[in-house]
């Protein structure tokens, strides 16, 4: 893998919009981006030129020819599990955007090749790499919000005022899920993250606007192991952006969205007594614009790779993702809630 100092050479499967941010994140961490595959000629004539690497038709191609340390995987959903076991095959360690698969059995190959060739899995659960996130895992810890009682997680958007969703994200075949899948992961795993295991899911979701074969609208409502309740908002119907949390406990708040400008965390509580409805202490946490929790992500997978720090957002967390939103989609289809206990 390179004596100390030496530049990890890594290579990118996929080449379109999130990728940009994963050759971000590598540079500037100091990697190599040297190499990527990406199916589509136009793009990948493009990226050459941008990224100045070699461009490949295919991921197998790339294994086989490039030297390489690391890997993101930037795909559509349906070729994650095949590009991260042909990696990790290889001892190449593994950077793999949400979902991890929409297989859980494809996901324990995953879990399993990395554990077996010594390689570092991550998933691409960049929120977790979000300073307003760690700050707020901090303060929890800490228990200054007191016993966790409710969250509220909301990614939503329209498509930028798109009239048609973008590339493979309508087609079940290629995505394997709408909205729930694409925003509510993210959303699914801040709530473990924040709140400890779910205990069950009940699920709400139609497709209202878009000719699509997948939901574009979802309401989901958590139970966790600990009796907090959560609700995980997700559309591609709401006109604008809005990217939120906002976790409540016996003792204070702690309350974040875009819709505030720039990046805040709010910190609420009663330390100074009952004082009305709307009005108590507050604490803000502000945080540079340039704080890219995608970028982020980047580093600290590379903080794993090279100095062995403990990985951001594990195989299992993304697997966990993965079943709480299958559970998701499995309360829509039957109209009951689903448990979801730990499986033996």
């Amino acid at each position: 893998m390179g004596g100390p100092g030496t530049a990890l050479n890594v290579g990118i499967i996929g080449a379109g919009g999130i990728s940009q941010r994963h050759c971000e994140g590598y540079r500037l961490a100091g990697a190599n981006v040297v190499a990527f595959a990406e199916l589509s000629e136009g793009t990948r004539l493009r990226r050459e030129a941008e990224w100045n690497a070699r461009g490949y038709a295919s991921f197998e191609e790339m294994l086989e020819r490039e030297q390489l340390q690391a890997v993101s995987i930037c795909t559509p959903n349906a070729f994650h599990a095949p590009a991260a076991l042909a990696a990790l095959a290889r001892g190449i360690h593994v950077l793999c955007e949400k979902p991890l698969s929409l297989d859980l059995g494809a996901c324990d190959e995953m879990i399993a090749a990395a554990r077996e060739g010594g390689a570092v899995l991550q998933t691409g659960h960049h929120l977790r790499s979000s300073p307003l996130v760690e700050t707020a895992k901090r303060l929890i810890g800490e228990g200054r919000i007191g016993r966790l009682t409710f969250m509220r997680f909301r990614q939503a958007h329209d498509w930028g005022g798109a009239p048609e969703v973008r590339g493979a994200f309508g087609s079940l075949a290629a995505s394997g899920g709408g909205t729930l899948l694409d925003n509510g992961c993210h959303m699914m795993d801040l709530a473990r993250h924040f709140g400890g295991e779910v205990r069950s899911v009940y699920a709400r979701m139609n497709t209202l606007k878009f000719d699509i074969e997948v939901e574009d609208t979802s309401v989901a409502s958590l139970e966790l192991e600990s009796g907090a309740l959560a609700s995980v908002e997700s559309a591609w119907t709401a006109t604008g952006w809005e990217e939120s949390f906002a976790v409540y406990g016996t003792l204070g708040s702690l309350e974040c969205s875009n819709r505030l400008g720039k990046p805040r965390l709010r910190q609420f509580s009663r330390g100074s007594g009952f004082s009305g409805w709307d009005s108590g202490d507050e604490t803000w946490y502000d945080f540079a614009e340039s704080a890219n929790g995608h970028v982020r992500s980047v580093g600290h997978f590379l903080n794993s790779v090279t100095k062995g720090l403990p990985v951001v957002c594990s195989g299992e967390d993304g697997r966990e993702s993965v079943r709480l939103v299958l559970g998701g989609y499995e309360s829509a289809r039957t109209g009951q809630p689903v448990s979801m206990r730990a499986e033996p």
